[in-house]
């Protein structure tokens, strides 16, 4: 390792900072160095700050993300560590997707201290989720269930439920597994039962996009088979214009034979759903992503996409 130390952006959570550290070991993996070749930089963000309603009813997507991204542009840090599925589709001026982490588990875990699965719950329970996308599919799923506003990291989820805030609540598996907490994941929840956040599982680095050095630094650690099936996802999700506010899902795979795609657009409440599927050859993922959400626009018609209250 030479040159001056490369600078890791990331916001002070536990996930985030087990993310940025993972980052950091494959660099040295890479090309040597130590921990002060690669400081790692804390950075609050305006969703780490506001922490008494859900994010949805402030700005949605980009609150974990833009206080780190104006350091980026600023250069006080030479790159940044996302949960992809917090990353706007349309990212700053200057600033661009260098490399994507292989992707952990897609799914979404359930976590219950009485009761098994989603399935198992009593008539009448109570779940816990901060999430509309999460709320629109139980509700679907479950309508008897009733869903009460839940935020916080793993150790404040599982004190409300211990307190019976809540009988139920949900985290996405892979940031369990990353934090090595997966053995709170009560069981995981079939992708047919609740399709998953556009990117969930996924790390980005976020860098200057002329920045020629750092993009050649991060290069190794790119997982092309997880960046194809972001690329179609985060086409979807730009198709659709989706924000915090519209619960929206969207899951590509790989395969033998090529990409295909789920995607799916449900009122808030879950009583409307609408599901579209594609599938293509690997160098098509942008354009899989993008018919999708296209299909499904015209299938749904605007009232969707409306803001709800």
């Amino acid at each position: 390792m030479q040159g001056s130390p490369i600078r890791i952006g990331t916001r002070g959570s536990p996930l985030a900072l087990a993310q940025a550290h993972e980052v950091r070991a494959r660099l040295m993996a890479a090309h040597g160095g130590t921990d002060d070749d690669y400081p790692i930089i804390v950075i609050k963000t305006t969703g780490d700050l506001i922490l008494d309603r859900p994010l949805a009813e402030v700005g949605g997507k980009g609150l974990f993300t833009k206080e780190i991204e104006e350091a980026l542009i600023s250069r006080a840090i030479d790159l940044a560590v996302h949960s992809m599925k917090d990353m706007q589709t349309a990212l700053p001026p200057g600033l661009s997707i260098g490399a994507v982490l292989e992707r952990e588990d897609v799914r979404d875990a359930f976590i219950s201290l009485k009761h098994a699965s989603l399935q198992a719950l009593p008539h009448g329970a109570t779940v816990g989720t901060s999430s509309l996308r999460r709320e629109a599919q139980v509700r679907r799923a479950r309508p008897d269930l009733k869903v009460v506003g839940f935020r916080g990291n793993v150790q404040t989820r599982l004190r409300k439920l211990e307190e019976g805030v809540a009988d139920a609540t949900f985290l996405a598996c892979a940031g369990l597994n990353r934090l090595g907490m997966s053995a709170h994941i009560t069981a995981p929840i079939a992708t047919d039962t609740m399709l998953p956040a556009v990117a969930q599982g996924a790390v980005a680095i976020e860098i200057r996009e002329d920045d020629d050095a750092t993009r050649a630094l991060i290069a190794p650690l790119n997982h092309e088979r997880t960046a194809l099936c972001v690329t179609a996802e985060r086409a979807f999700l730009t198709k659709l214009e989706g924000s915090c506010r519209t619960p929206i899902a969207g899951l590509a795979e790989l395969g033998d034979g090529g990409l295909t795609f789920r995607g799916m657009l449900l009122t808030p409440d879950g009583k409307d759903c609408r599901e579209v599927a594609g599938s293509g050859g690997y160098g098509d993922a942008y354009q899989i992503g993008d018919d999708a959400g296209a299909k499904l626009l015209a299938n749904a018609g605007p009232h969707f996409l409306a803001p709800h209250t």
